[in-house]
């Protein structure tokens, strides 16, 4: 059974920080894209940053980047989410995602909110202004 569980979600002022983690288990993590999107009341889904666990691309949202980081760690099959410089508008739920359903070489591939199979319960986030 696949499972990821993402956490560090909070309550920070605009321009503070926060870092999501995604821990994942019963999945084939190596070598696989993952994904982490965010969903807010009004809006549509929106992938915001995405890497490969073989190592090379990470791509990220033109509105998160310079701001977020995608790393991970395979030894913990985890996936972080490095979030500064927080705004008003990254106020959302944020979920991981794997298991693409195709091929995500291409940053709209990798980026697709909708092209994976997996994704947890989600971790709020909410900025203040």
């Amino acid at each position: 059974v696949v499972q990821l569980v993402e956490s560090g979600g909070g309550s920070v002022q605009a321009g503070g920080s926060l870092r999501l983690s995604c821990s994942t288990s019963g999945y084939a993590y190596s070598l696989r894209c993952v994904l982490w999107f965010r969903e807010a009341p009004g809006k549509e889904r929106e992938g915001v940053a995405a890497t490969y666990t073989g190592g090379g691309g990470t791509y990220y949202h033109a509105a998160v980047k310079g701001r977020f980081t995608i790393s991970h760690d395979n030894a913990k099959m985890t996936v972080y989410l490095q979030m500064n410089s927080l705004k008003a508008e990254d106020t959302g739920v944020y979920y991981c995602a794997v298991d693409h359903v195709g091929s995500c070489m291409t940053p709209d591939q990798a980026l697709g909110p909708n092209e994976y199979n997996y994704w947890g319960q989600g971790t709020q986030v909410t900025v203040s202004s």
